[in-house]
């Protein structure tokens, strides 16, 4: 048997003995994603890579910017600035749900609010990849909205683990057309 194929299988297992979400009152808590995104900044300030990012606005010519690293952790402020679901006071307001998905072969957790109406985040996704060697965190996937009473925020967020972040900002101010920015910041290509 190939070492993917076990790695897969120990991973159902594990994500079976966890049961469904509605089970979470055992004290465990959720993946700790903004403390892993904090993690992954910190070793972009300590990289010697080219630090790129492009920005295009709805969909016309897109602008390469190359960034100094005092600035990535600006760019990254999106994704730094989201409410820490895995504290204590999250827990009954967002449902945890895992599974594996064998045709990406990646686990997912995927976190879902139970009033998407009163919370920023209305998904959360942590792609794992199972390995012989170690599992690894290949993606995280962000989408937040924000209402107010003249406009609304949807934000969409990518973080592809030690590779990059993309974000899609996609505003409507009253009497006004949508406006949609694709931000994509690249500090290592494979």
């Amino acid at each position: 048997m190939k070492r993917h194929n076990l790695a897969a299988i120990v991973i159902c297992f594990v994500l079976a003995a966890c049961g469904p979400s509605e089970k979470k009152d055992d004290g465990e808590s959720f993946f700790p994603v903004l403390s892993f995104l904090r993690s992954q900044v910190a070793d972009v300030d300590t990289t010697l890579n080219a630090i790129r990012e492009y920005v295009s606005t709805d969909s016309s010519k897109t602008d390469t910017i190359f960034v100094h690293r005092e600035q990535f952790r600006q760019l990254a402020e999106d994704f730094l600035s989201i409410p820490d679901l895995s504290k204590p006071e999250y827990k009954k307001r967002y449902r945890e749900d895992k599974q594996f998905d064998e045709t990406l072969n990646r686990a997912l957790f995927t976190y879902t609010p139970v009033a998407p109406e009163k919370e920023l985040i209305q998904k959360q996704e942590v792609l794992i990849r199972p390995d012989a060697g170690g599992d690894k965190i290949t993606s995280i996937i962000i989408n937040s909205v924000k209402n107010t009473k003249d406009s609304a925020v949807q934000k969409r967020m990518l973080w592809q683990v030690d590779r990059s972040f993309q974000i899609i900002t996609i505003k409507q101010l009253q009497g006004q057309p949508e406006i949609t920015t694709t931000v994509k910041v690249v500090w290592n290509e494979e």
